[in-house]
Protein backbone atom coordinates (compact mmCIF):
# COMPACT_ATOMS: atom_id res chain seq x y z
CA UNK A 1 0.00 0.00 0.00
CA UNK A 2 1.59 3.12 -1.31
CA UNK A 3 1.26 6.61 1.02
CA UNK A 4 -2.06 8.16 0.89
CA UNK A 5 -1.70 11.72 -1.50
CA UNK A 6 -3.24 14.40 -0.67
CA UNK A 7 -6.82 14.76 -2.71
CA UNK A 8 -6.58 17.94 -4.43
CA UNK A 9 -7.75 18.13 -7.71
CA UNK A 10 -4.97 18.66 -10.21
CA UNK A 11 -3.30 15.78 -8.37
CA UNK A 12 -5.92 12.72 -8.30
CA UNK A 13 -7.85 14.46 -11.59
CA UNK A 14 -5.55 16.89 -13.97
CA UNK A 15 -2.62 14.76 -14.27
CA UNK A 16 -4.54 11.29 -14.98
CA UNK A 17 -6.27 13.06 -17.55
CA UNK A 18 -3.01 14.19 -18.98
CA UNK A 19 -1.35 10.87 -18.84
CA UNK A 20 -4.41 9.15 -20.53
CA UNK A 21 -4.42 11.52 -23.38
CA UNK A 22 -1.16 11.58 -23.76
CA UNK A 23 -0.63 7.79 -24.04
CA UNK A 24 -4.11 7.94 -26.44
CA UNK A 25 -2.33 9.97 -28.40
CA UNK A 26 0.76 8.06 -28.67
CA UNK A 27 -1.22 4.85 -29.59
CA UNK A 28 -2.81 6.65 -32.10
CA UNK A 29 0.17 7.20 -34.28
CA UNK A 30 -0.55 4.74 -37.41
CA UNK A 31 2.65 2.30 -36.62
CA UNK A 32 2.53 -1.05 -38.17
CA UNK A 33 4.85 -4.21 -37.01
CA UNK A 34 4.73 -7.47 -39.34
CA UNK A 35 1.35 -5.75 -40.69
CA UNK A 36 -0.46 -5.87 -37.43
CA UNK A 37 -1.30 -1.85 -35.94
CA UNK A 38 -1.05 -0.70 -32.32
CA UNK A 39 -4.66 -1.18 -30.36
CA UNK A 40 -6.80 1.77 -29.38
CA UNK A 41 -7.35 1.09 -25.85
CA UNK A 42 -9.97 3.43 -24.36
CA UNK A 43 -7.16 4.77 -21.59
CA UNK A 44 -9.58 6.96 -20.36
CA UNK A 45 -11.35 4.72 -19.13
CA UNK A 46 -9.37 3.62 -16.26
CA UNK A 47 -9.12 7.35 -15.15
CA UNK A 48 -13.19 7.76 -15.21
CA UNK A 49 -13.32 4.35 -13.42
CA UNK A 50 -11.00 5.26 -10.67
CA UNK A 51 -12.41 8.53 -10.38
CA UNK A 52 -15.38 6.98 -9.35
CA UNK A 53 -14.52 4.41 -7.17
CA UNK A 54 -12.23 7.20 -5.32
CA UNK A 55 -14.94 9.97 -4.73
CA UNK A 56 -17.67 11.67 -6.07
CA UNK A 57 -17.26 14.80 -7.60
CA UNK A 58 -18.30 17.76 -9.94
CA UNK A 59 -15.01 17.84 -11.51
CA UNK A 60 -14.77 13.96 -12.74
CA UNK A 61 -17.40 14.12 -14.97
CA UNK A 62 -16.44 17.61 -16.45
CA UNK A 63 -13.10 15.81 -17.32
CA UNK A 64 -15.02 12.94 -18.65
CA UNK A 65 -16.62 14.91 -20.82
CA UNK A 66 -13.32 16.74 -22.34
CA UNK A 67 -11.76 13.47 -22.26
CA UNK A 68 -14.36 12.29 -24.53
CA UNK A 69 -14.56 15.21 -26.74
CA UNK A 70 -10.56 14.62 -27.11
CA UNK A 71 -11.50 11.34 -28.42
CA UNK A 72 -14.29 12.05 -30.66
CA UNK A 73 -11.86 14.27 -32.56
CA UNK A 74 -9.10 12.25 -32.55
CA UNK A 75 -10.58 9.12 -33.47
CA UNK A 76 -12.59 11.19 -36.35
CA UNK A 77 -16.34 9.93 -34.46
CA UNK A 78 -19.68 11.93 -33.82
CA UNK A 79 -18.96 14.12 -31.27
CA UNK A 80 -20.16 13.37 -27.93
CA UNK A 81 -20.02 9.41 -28.19
CA UNK A 82 -17.57 9.12 -26.34
CA UNK A 83 -18.24 11.92 -23.93
CA UNK A 84 -21.53 9.31 -23.20
CA UNK A 85 -19.62 6.70 -23.02
CA UNK A 86 -17.10 7.89 -20.21
CA UNK A 87 -20.50 9.48 -18.54
CA UNK A 88 -21.63 6.42 -18.25
CA UNK A 89 -19.23 4.37 -17.32
CA UNK A 90 -18.74 6.99 -14.37
CA UNK A 91 -22.70 6.79 -13.65
CA UNK A 92 -22.38 2.78 -13.14
CA UNK A 93 -19.01 3.16 -10.60
CA UNK A 94 -20.67 5.88 -8.73
CA UNK A 95 -24.15 3.44 -8.31
CA UNK A 96 -21.96 0.63 -7.52
CA UNK A 97 -19.30 2.61 -5.48
CA UNK A 98 -21.09 1.22 -1.94
CA UNK A 99 -20.70 -2.06 -3.18
CA UNK A 100 -17.09 -1.85 -4.16
CA UNK A 101 -16.12 -0.81 -0.80
CA UNK A 102 -13.01 -3.07 0.58
CA UNK A 103 -12.93 -5.60 -2.32
CA UNK A 104 -10.28 -7.41 -3.58
CA UNK A 105 -8.20 -6.15 -6.37
CA UNK A 106 -9.75 -9.07 -8.64
CA UNK A 107 -13.34 -8.08 -7.80
CA UNK A 108 -12.70 -4.47 -8.50
CA UNK A 109 -10.89 -5.37 -11.93
CA UNK A 110 -13.89 -7.98 -12.38
CA UNK A 111 -16.59 -4.94 -11.74
CA UNK A 112 -14.38 -2.87 -14.21
CA UNK A 113 -14.81 -4.75 -16.97
CA UNK A 114 -18.40 -5.23 -16.49
CA UNK A 115 -18.97 -1.45 -16.64
CA UNK A 116 -16.76 -1.16 -19.58
CA UNK A 117 -18.62 -3.59 -21.04
CA UNK A 118 -21.77 -2.12 -20.36
CA UNK A 119 -20.64 1.92 -21.37
CA UNK A 120 -19.17 0.33 -24.81
CA UNK A 121 -21.95 -1.73 -25.20
CA UNK A 122 -24.29 1.29 -25.03
CA UNK A 123 -22.00 3.26 -27.39
CA UNK A 124 -22.05 0.06 -29.88
CA UNK A 125 -25.68 0.70 -29.89
CA UNK A 126 -26.04 4.39 -30.53
CA UNK A 127 -23.86 3.91 -33.08
CA UNK A 128 -25.52 1.32 -34.61
CA UNK A 129 -28.81 3.03 -34.22
CA UNK A 130 -27.31 6.23 -35.77
CA UNK A 131 -25.97 4.60 -38.68
CA UNK A 132 -28.45 2.40 -39.58
CA UNK A 133 -25.99 -0.88 -39.53
CA UNK A 134 -23.88 -2.73 -37.23
CA UNK A 135 -20.51 -1.50 -35.98
CA UNK A 136 -17.83 -4.45 -36.31
CA UNK A 137 -17.93 -6.45 -33.53
CA UNK A 138 -14.59 -7.84 -33.74
CA UNK A 139 -12.97 -4.37 -33.93
CA UNK A 140 -15.42 -3.64 -30.84
CA UNK A 141 -14.19 -6.77 -28.83
CA UNK A 142 -10.87 -6.35 -29.81
CA UNK A 143 -10.48 -2.75 -28.21
CA UNK A 144 -12.95 -4.14 -24.98
CA UNK A 145 -9.94 -6.73 -24.38
CA UNK A 146 -7.26 -3.86 -24.78
CA UNK A 147 -9.01 -1.40 -22.49
CA UNK A 148 -9.86 -4.12 -19.63
CA UNK A 149 -6.00 -5.12 -19.73
CA UNK A 150 -5.76 -1.30 -18.22
CA UNK A 151 -7.27 -2.22 -14.96
CA UNK A 152 -3.70 -1.95 -12.94
CA UNK A 153 -4.11 1.81 -14.45
CA UNK A 154 -6.98 2.33 -12.55
CA UNK A 155 -5.59 -0.07 -9.64
CA UNK A 156 -2.79 2.48 -9.14
CA UNK A 157 -4.82 5.31 -9.04
CA UNK A 158 -7.46 4.01 -6.76
CA UNK A 159 -4.37 2.98 -3.76
CA UNK A 160 -2.67 6.39 -4.33
CA UNK A 161 -5.72 8.57 -3.88
CA UNK A 162 -8.75 6.41 -2.13
CA UNK A 163 -8.00 6.61 1.61
CA UNK A 164 -7.23 10.86 1.38
CA UNK A 165 -10.92 11.53 2.02
CA UNK A 166 -12.51 9.78 4.79
CA UNK A 167 -15.67 11.61 4.23
CA UNK A 168 -16.44 9.50 1.21
CA UNK A 169 -15.69 6.01 3.05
Amino acid sequence: MSAVRSLEPWRWLGVPMVQALGVTVLFAIPLQLWGLQLPEPVFPMAAVFAWGVIRPSILAPVAAVIMGLFLDILWGGAVGLWALILLIAYALVLGGRSMTAGQSRGAMWIWYAVVTALAMGAGFLIVALRDKAMPSLLATAWQYLATIVLYPFAYRLIDMFEDADVRFR
